[in-house]
């Protein structure tokens, strides 16, 4: 997680970049993005010069743009532009930078074309076949497998059942995992698709499917107690028994039978 000087930075820049939603093609400044951060992410000596406060942000900038241009769009160079002329904690605070905007520009993308609803949910369900197959998660965090041959895997995975921006940013992510737990790495990208719309997640575990009515019910009762809309990603878990576990962010909303069961257990025992 950012601390600091990178937090504020990347803030910054989000806000800036979502008001840019009719500057240029936003799903092309996504790959051109992740190409920046992939080539900065690799080159240790390029990616000390541009995140080296020590040296002026016009100075950072140039070196920057004399890289860039005619390699990847005037838009994708002039957000490249900010974000090394930004404060960063550390050099690898850049690339994770470089990142989250490329991820943001899909979902802005994504958005406008009406895709959005679609994208968070793939990637939600992309992450839970993850979380199911040990065999699936071995081969996508394989250190000897280059970041080019687990996009291949996720694009044949999502192949003709996606949006671009779930191929996208997920193609990227698998490749591009800093360290991080892949399982941890899919959530963030369904939290950024959600505030794209400045919206919450709730993951909601069930024993069985809930009907719409009841998604509804649901979705509207928590963003009352929220105060802003919340957009549930409901899975399956038999092991609840009945009733919702609900979770949102770090707070957690037990009402399952299993949880009922177990304090009835606690009392019994005194």
């Amino acid at each position: 997680m950012m601390l600091g000087a990178s937090r504020t930075s990347l803030s910054d820049l989000t806000d800036w970049l979502d008001a840019q939603r009719d500057a240029g093609d936003l799903s092309a400044l996504a790959g051109d993005l992740f190409a920046v951060a992939d080539l900065v992410g690799r080159e240790k000596t390029l990616r000390s010069a541009l995140a080296d406060a020590g040296q002026a942000a016009d100075s950072r900038a140039e070196l920057a743009r004399n890289l860039l241009e005619g390699r990847v769009s005037p838009f994708a160079v002039n957000v490249v532009e900010r974000a090394v002329r930004a404060r960063w904690s550390n050099d690898l605070d850049l690339v994770l930078g470089l990142e989250a905007l490329g991820d943001q520009a899909a979902f802005m993308a994504a958005d406008a074309n009406g895709d959005l609803d679609a994208t968070e949910d793939e990637i939600f369900r992309f992450g839970r076949a993850v979380d199911s197959s040990p065999d699936l998660q071995m081969t996508l965090t394989d250190p000897a497998l280059s970041a080019s041959a687990k996009a291949s895997i996720v694009a044949d995975l999502l192949a003709g059942r996606s949006t671009e921006a779930t191929r996208q940013v997920l193609g990227y992510a698998v490749g591009h995992l800093h360290g991080r737990r892949l399982d941890a790495v899919v959530d963030d990208l369904t939290e950024v698709a959600a505030r794209q719309r400045q919206r919450i997640v709730a993951e909601v575990r069930v024993a069985r499917p809930l009907d719409a009515e009841q998604e509804r019910r649901l979705a509207d009762a928590l963003s009352a107690l929220k105060g802003r809309r919340v957009r549930l990603n409901v899975a399956v878990d038999p092991s609840v028994l009945g009733g919702v576990l609900v979770t949102v962010g770090d707070e957690v909303i037990d009402g399952t039978v299993a949880a009922r069961l177990e304090q009835a257990r606690r009392i019994m025992l005194g």
